[in-house]
């Protein structure tokens, strides 16, 4: 893959970069995070105008026809202003679902409303006993009829207390940790017997805790194959870590960005902290994290089309150890760099800090894949 960005990349950095310099300053984002939704639905609008909501879907469904290189570049511009808007939970986790799972018809009647701005989704599969084990499942969903009855609970869905739907994962068939036996299902938000109890994150972000009990969903709600949804969900979730470690590099060249303009200005025994040997060592430090962090980033976006599956199982995994803990090392960094500063609420730097360790902890911390590698190594 050639990460050297073409023109129509270079465009649509400058178009998001420039849109959200005049909408997302760290000010107008406290703002937005009192906003009922808890981000703004303006804001969300001019990202349906800017066809970001369609750019990774086909042209014949409203969208761009763009890949994972052209989420990686937004996600990255997001990152470095901490956006608040479901894009992450609707384009790119319930996206990715559709677009590889879902029928023709599906994919017709959701994917151009994505694109409008229209329909917001969300991808709830983590269950509260399960970890970062995507085979835990023990919500169910039992043939009534022509349809099926779900009962269980998801838990921390992002976004899903704003989703007009949910794709749900529940088990048809199997144990609990069997990987068949998993399907996924469309479940209106506002479907009988579905209840959503919503909360902010600790990084300023949205989420959810959904129960369901008893809610009816018919056989055209089956996203894929009955019983086959765990390959799905796997590809969800490594799209999910490409678009977030992408996101975790933006948030990192705001810190650097912040904490180098930081030491110019704060002085300390009479001369700039800038000027003490310590403090050059620290950040160039820093800036070879993020260095690293960006590499890491680019290879997750490689392989998530990587028809290999045990490769693009380790890459990803590389990816996601490499990115979380350049994230730490700069966010830790920066926050130490600020000293008291960087602690308190009026201060963006915390914010990006707070924002880096959910992403690190996101689908499995950074000790997790670890494991994974040395067993896949054996």
């Amino acid at each position: 893959m050639d990460f050297e960005p073409s023109e129509d990349q270079r465009l649509l950095v400058e178009s998001v970069t420039r849109m959200l310099g005049d909408q997302y300053s760290f000010a107008q984002r406290k703002t937005y995070m009192t906003m009922p939704e808890g981000y703004s639905t303006a804001v969300w609008s001019q990202f349906a105008e800017l066809g970001l909501l369609g750019l990774p879907f086909a042209e014949e469904y409203g969208g761009f026809g763009g890949g994972a290189q052209e989420v990686m570049l937004v996600m990255q511009a997001f990152g470095r202003v901490l956006v608040l808007e479901p894009y992450f939970p609707t384009v790119v986790l319930a996206g990715t679902a559709i677009r590889l799972a879902g029928s023709a018809e599906q994919r017709q009647a959701l994917l151009p409303a994505i694109a409008e701005g229209s329909l917001k989704m969300a991808f709830a599969h983590g269950e509260r006993q399960a970890r970062y084990d995507l085979t835990d499942v023990v919500t169910t969903a039992k043939r009534n009829g022509s349809g099926w009855l779900l009962d269980g609970s998801k838990t921390v869905v992002s976004h899903g207390e704003a989703a007009d739907k949910i794709i749900v994962s529940a088990r048809t068939a199997g144990d609990r940790y069997d990987e068949d036996g998993i399907t996924l299902f469309l479940v209106d938000a506002k479907a009988a017997g579905l209840s959503r109890r919503g909360y902010q994150s600790r990084d300023d972000s949205r989420a959810a805790d959904i129960a369901l009990s008893n809610v009816s969903v018919s056989d055209a709600d089956v996203l894929g194959a009955v019983g086959k949804g765990l390959p799905i969900i796997r590809s969800v979730v490594e799209a999910g870590i490409a678009a977030t470690a992408a996101e975790t590099v933006g948030a990192m060249e705001a810190m650097n960005e912040m904490t180098l303009e930081y030491s110019k200005t704060r002085v300390q025994f009479g001369q700039p902290i800038g000027s003490y040997q310590v403090v050059q060592h620290r950040m160039a430090d820093m800036f070879m994290a993020q260095e690293q962090g960006r590499s890491m980033a680019m290879l997750a976006t490689m392989s998530v089309d990587n028809p290999d599956a045990a490769q693009r199982e380790r890459d990803i995994a590389m990816a996601k150890v490499g990115v979380g803990q350049a994230g730490r090392y700069v966010s830790q960094s920066a926050v130490q760099m600020h000293g008291g500063i960087g602690m308190t609420e009026e201060y963006a730097v915390g914010h990006y800090f707070r924002r880096c360790m959910v992403i690190e902890r996101l689908f499995g911390d950074p000790a997790y894949y670890l494991q994974k590698l040395s067993t896949t190594i054996e």
